[in-house]
Formats: structure tokens, C-alpha cells, sequence
């Protein structure tokens, strides 16, 4: 085991490995919040366990416990997760010939963070041994902080106390900052965060998230008014 990690250091640079550890323990950590806070809700603590293995997507598995834990009804909660999974679409395009040869596997893995690293790299072959490296530790990442989560969770009843339900978004925020250099982007970004506050109030919950990417519909027309500048 020791010589299999020492080989794939080697092959992915420390510095790259060391940067797929770093983020992928904070998906656990979003894994614990998430595990506690399903729990908290009043689910079993096979819930969250089951929907990490089978699901392995945090944004549809969080909104998921949101929509049960306010009450709405499963079929609602299944379509809201269809719905913000419904990313993954461009995602598969865009990383095609990484997972041609492990189509099945490739696309459970298809995950936020794993698509961003994988898309950072310019060699095929680099790319592909970055997605499934990637892949791997954060499912191993995620289904234990799930765990460790559930467990937390039946044992202390508020959850919110401890701050867990700020674990998320925190990540989430961490993870777009560097995109938030170009000015295009931090507009587009405002505009939909604007749009998500504006609507929350009077949409089922999680829907107003699918609304706010309408903002991404200004980018052609920035980039058509920077061309003609």
C-alpha cells in the first residue's frame, strides 16, 4: 500500500496529490455536516449513509434532507436533486475521452470538485489518472464524514448549535472564490445570487438556485459588448 502511494505521488507531483487531499477533507468535513444534519432532521442513520453511496452528490443530497426536513414530499425532494444534477450534463461532454474506458464508474464519479481538477489538467493521460484519484479519495472522503455525521447527529439533538449547517456553503464559497478574479464572472455571480434572494421566498425550496442560472445568460452579451469595445 505504502509503495502504491509513493508510485502515485510520483505520477500526480506532491504538490498535486497534496491539493486533492487538502480539498477532499473538506468534503468530509461537509460529509459530517451533512450526515449530522439529516439525522437532526429526524431520519434514520442509515439515511444518509445509503443516499452517500448510492447518491454520491452533495448539493442534490442536501437539498434532498432540506425538502423532507420542511416537510415537502420525497417525489418533490427526487426532482429538486434531478434538477441541480442536471450540471452534470455539461460535465459529461466536457470529460467524455477521460471516462470512455469506465463510463459507468467515470460518471458516478463526476462530481464538482473531481470535474475541476480533472479539467486543469491539459494531458490526456495525466487527466485521467487526476479524475480517478480524485474520484476515489472523495468517495472515501465523503461516505465516512456521512457516517461520522449520522453518528454525531443521534447523539447531540440541535446540530445548528455546533454551526455544522454553515459547513456547506462555506465550502461551496471556498471552492468559487478563485473564479471570482475575472469582473465577468463576479457580475454574473452577483446577478444570481441577487435573482436566488429575490425568488427564495416565493418558489419551492431549491428551485430558486436553478432560477439564479439565468444569470449566466449575460455572459454572451459581456462578451459581445468587451468585443465591440
Amino acid at each position: 500500500m505504502r509503495a502504491a502511494w509513493r508510485d502515485l505521488s510520483e505520477r500526480l507531483g506532491p504538490g498535486t496529490l497534496r491539493d486533492i487531499l487538502l480539498v477532499n477533507l473538506a468534503v468530509g468535513i461537509v460529509g459530517v455536516s451533512y450526515g449530522a444534519i439529516t439525522v437532526g432532521d429526524g431520519l434514520p442513520l442509515w439515511a444518509p449513509n445509503l443516499m452517500s453511496i448510492v447518491v454520491l452528490g452533495g448539493a442534490s443530497q442536501f437539498l434532498f434532507t432540506g425538502i423532507i426536513g420542511a416537510g415537502g414530499s420525497p417525489v418533490a425532494a427526487v426532482l429538486a436533486g434531478l434538477l441541480v444534477n442536471a450540471r452534470h450534463l455539461p460535465f459529461g461532454f466536457a470529460l467524455a475521452d477521460t471516462v470512455k474506458n469506465r463510463p459507468v464508474l467515470g460518471s458516478y464519479l463526476m462530481i464538482d470538485e473531481v470535474v475541476a481538477f480533472a479539467l486543469s489538467e491539459k494531458d490526456p493521460v495525466r487527466r485521467r489518472l487526476v479524475f480517478f484519484t480524485c474520484g476515489g479519495c472523495l468517495w472515501v472522503f465523503w461516505n465516512i464524514g456521512s457516517l461520522l455525521g449520522g453518528l454525531l447527529g443521534s447523539a447531540v439533538t440541535d446540530t445548528d448549535a455546533f454551526g455544522l449547517d454553515a459547513a456547506f456553503p462555506a465550502v461551496l464559497v471556498a471552492l468559487v472564490m478563485p473564479a471570482l478574479r475575472d469582473r465577468r464572472t463576479r457580475t454574473v455571480a452577483l446577478v444570481g445570487a441577487v435573482v436566488a434572494v429575490a425568488v427564495t421566498p416565493l418558489l419551492p425550496a431549491g428551485t430558486a438556485v436553478l432560477l439564479a442560472l439565468a444569470a449566466l445568460a449575460l455572459l454572451p452579451l459581456m462578451r459581445g459588448a468587451g468585443e465591440a469595445s
